[in-house]
């Protein structure tokens, strides 16, 4: 073999291994190429999969926040309704002892009807946890009595509740209204001061 045919040889052999190469190459490619387009396609389900479930999972959500509101509205309406129940039979009586009047009955029924609605009205309170708050004979508390006058008193001692003007109410453990009262003061202080 002459030095040209080696030298033609040698790039022709060249050629084709890098021809085949290529093919190689572009085969390995197109391949790779392939399962990335596969791969991609079912990442982009998956997607629609995540946003599909994200849409259904937000219209839930709003339909039960709709459904709480109004749940909350409802209770917020008709929270008193046991209380408002136990009530009415006070409301009955109340009317009956103004017929009793009306109808010119002597006042003494009257009197003890009055006293029999109190009494049923602050058993009603009770049973839900309204009591009244005590006052009478203990030291002045401001988170429970609202001071209207203080009174010079040789038989209490200084800031005892020595009268009660108005009575003060809790419910449970909280101050519903304070009672207003009147203040024992040292008697030999003068009480127009303050």
């Amino acid at each position: 073999m002459s030095k040209s045919q080696e030298n033609s040889n040698t790039f022709s052999d060249l050629d084709d291994q890098a021809s085949g190469k290529s093919q190689a190459d572009q085969q390995s490619e197109g391949t790779e190429l392939e399962e990335t387009r596969r791969v991609l396609a079912s990442k982009v389900e998956e997607a629609k999969s995540f946003q599909d479930k994200y849409l259904r999972l937000a219209a839930e959500f709003e339909n039960f926040k709709r459904l709480a509101q109004k749940q909350k509205q409802e209770y917020s309406q008709f929270a008193n309704e046991n209380l408002l129940k136990e009530l009415l039979p006070i409301v009955d009586n109340l009317e009956r002892a103004l017929k009793c009047v009306q109808e010119g009955r002597p006042t003494d029924g009257l009197i003890q009807g009055v006293e029999l609605t109190l009494k049923q009205f602050t058993e009603t309170l009770a049973r839900f946890g309204v009591k009244p708050v005590v006052s009478l004979g203990i030291t002045f508390d401001p988170t429970r009595h609202q001071a209207v006058a203080q009174q010079a008193s040789n038989t209490a001692a200084e800031n005892t509740v020595i009268e009660e003007c108005q009575k003060g109410y809790q419910l449970h453990d909280r101050i519903l209204r304070a009672a207003m009262v009147v203040v024992a003061a040292d008697e030999n202080r003068d009480t127009t001061e303050s």
